[in-house]
């Protein structure tokens, strides 16, 4: 799967391949452009090449074959430090014999940038991440969120127009996750830089970006914007990586125009939208998302076929009741709905109906 060429792209790989080894490819033809001011997320399981791209970008890692630009620029043989490029790691990567202004001041040295302009510029960068006054303090005199915070305004203290993040947030609690989650995002759109971020954790990966590049097996399996990725997974990969999901195996009886009749392999029939499947015959991997579920069938259009189920486990989590179902051989069937006062409470044992509209059930690849 490829991105569209995009005569507006800021940042661009054109077919491009990495092998350490000369044989097997991390990156296999990647053609990816990115605009002006996008958040961009390179989601995907470890080892799908999505660091190495990162990498080959900033510059640390060569690409074998193909191109990468730059605001139009071919960026192959220019070094890192030359590239202009702001970067944030997990792991902070500040100078600890430094004070935090010291390590801010550090990049605009590098630019021969005057002093009285430097002092400016590590202000403001400070004042950004809400750390004007740890100027005078050393790293290891900050918690883990507040050197994470220096490091995002080292990697903008020179104004770059592309910063690139790798597993930023990998080392701080859920909590302080999820708020540095929303001030780089606020931060990036209200600078209008580019931003290229690398994660595994799709949660991230869906409340952060713009748009999200599903990796695997080093290409991109899916490009699109999160409720897209989420709502409409293009194949089996994409839906069971990205949020969670119920899958049922069956084969193709049926096609008509948007429409496939699926008959599964406990003999039940289901109509699905057919995305990876051509034709009769064709195994499927048919794809449902746990909340689109329905006990109460006078929700459903007349007509919508449903099915049997056996309740295994009924969990009470706040917001919602997580129900896990047995049905048509899968006995990991969840369904989560809301917690409103009409919520039957169902035990351990029950039979039930299920259904679910046509439109949010995709036949995709087996």
């Amino acid at each position: 799967m490829a991105d569209n060429k995009n005569g507006d792209a800021f940042v661009e790989f054109d077919r491009v391949q990495k092998s350490y080894d000369g044989e097997s490819l991390v990156v296999k033809d990647l053609n990816l452009s990115i605009p002006k001011g996008e958040f961009l997320t390179m989601l995907g399981p470890s080892g799908s090449g999505k660091t190495t791209c990162l990498m080959m970008l900033a510059g640390f890692e060569t690409a074998t074959h193909g191109d990468i630009r730059l605001d139009g620029v071919s960026i192959n043989n220019i070094p890192p430090h030359k590239r202009g490029i702001g970067m944030v790691f997990q792991n902070y990567a500040l100078f600890p014999h430094m004070t935090i202004a010291e390590n801010l001041s550090f990049p605009l040295e590098v630019r021969k940038i005057g002093k009285s302009e430097r002092e400016q510029k590590v202000k403001r960068a400070l004042d950004m991440v809400e750390m004007g006054r740890f100027g005078g303090r050393r790293p290891a005199q900050l918690s883990g969120g507040q050197q994470q915070r220096i490091a995002l305004a080292r990697a903008l203290v020179f104004e770059p127009e592309l910063v690139l993040m790798d597993e930023p947030l990998g080392a701080l609690d859920k909590q302080l996750r999820e708020k540095m989650q929303f001030e780089i995002t606020d931060l990036a759109h209200r600078l209008g830089i580019t931003v290229v971020y690398v994660t595994h954790d799709q949660t991230e990966a869906l409340t952060m970006s713009d748009r999200v590049a599903v990796f695997d097996d080093g290409r991109i399996q899916q490009i699109a914007t999160p409720d897209t990725l989420y709502e409409q997974p293009e194949n089996s990969f994409v839906a069971q990586f990205i949020g969670e999901n119920n899958t049922l195996l069956g084969t193709v009886k049926k096609i008509e125009g948007k429409q496939a009749l699926v008959e599964l392999d406990d003999g039940e029939e289901i109509d699905c939208i057919p995305i990876n499947v051509s034709k009769v015959g064709d195994r499927t991997r048919v794809s449902i998302r746990p909340e689109r579920v329905e006990f109460n069938k006078s929700r459903l259009k007349p007509g919508v076929h449903t099915l049997k189920a056996e309740v295994k486990e009924f969990i009470y989590m706040g917001d919602i009741f997580r129900t896990r179902l047995s049905v048509a051989g899968n006995d990991d069937f969840i369904v989560k709905t809301r917690n409103a006062p009409d919520q039957v409470r169902l035990k351990p044992g029950e039979q039930i109906e299920i259904g679910w509209l046509p439109e949010d059930c995709r036949a995709l690849d087996a």
